[in-house]
């Protein structure tokens, strides 16, 4: 069965409402609209006219990405710039946004899920929990140097 196209008018209407339920980034608006087989100049427009009526603000939405992620998934910086640069957010859109937040934000959420983490882990001696801690918390998207800081400290607080 052929599917009718899309016209550039009922692309900005779906799209808005689409925005009115949820942030969306303007790379999540062009992929649905290449989805949609929508000519690349009514792309644009499109898009225009929802970054226009503020439907589309790739800022607004960082701000909002960063701080969910960072609190209800745990996540730290490096995985959460690798998922904005997947959602088509440029890095100056949001690099500002990264970097007003303050390292004891990332260090509260990384520290409970390390403790948690070091119960789980099993290993022959507690350099080999260390690295196998620093390995899941760089996946995680951590840096090296916050992880560094917490697992000291779960060393620290599991001796004691």
């Amino acid at each position: 069965m052929l599917k009718k196209p899309i016209t550039e008018k009922e692309a900005l209407v779906r799209l808005s409402g689409l925005c009115v339920k949820a942030e969306h980034s303007s790379g999540e608006m062009l992929q649905k609209m290449r989805q949609w087989q929508l000519p690349d100049d009514a792309r644009q427009r499109v898009l225009q006219q929802l970054v226009e009526q503020k439907f589309v603000d790739d800022a607004r939405y960082a701000r909002a990405f960063v701080a969910d992620k960072i609190r209800y998934n745990g996540w730290g910086r490096r995985k959460i710039e690798q998922a904005l640069l997947m959602k088509g957010v440029e890095e100056g859109v949001f690099a500002p946004v990264l970097d007003a937040v303050d390292d004891e934000e990332y260090l509260a959420q990384l520290r409970p899920l390390l403790k948690a983490k070091w119960r789980q882990i099993t290993a022959a001696s507690d350099y080999e929990r260390s690295c196998k801690l620093i390995k899941f918390a760089m996946g995680r998207g951590y840096t090296l140097d916050l992880i560094r800081k917490c697992v000291d400290n779960v060393q620290e607080d599991t001796l004691e």
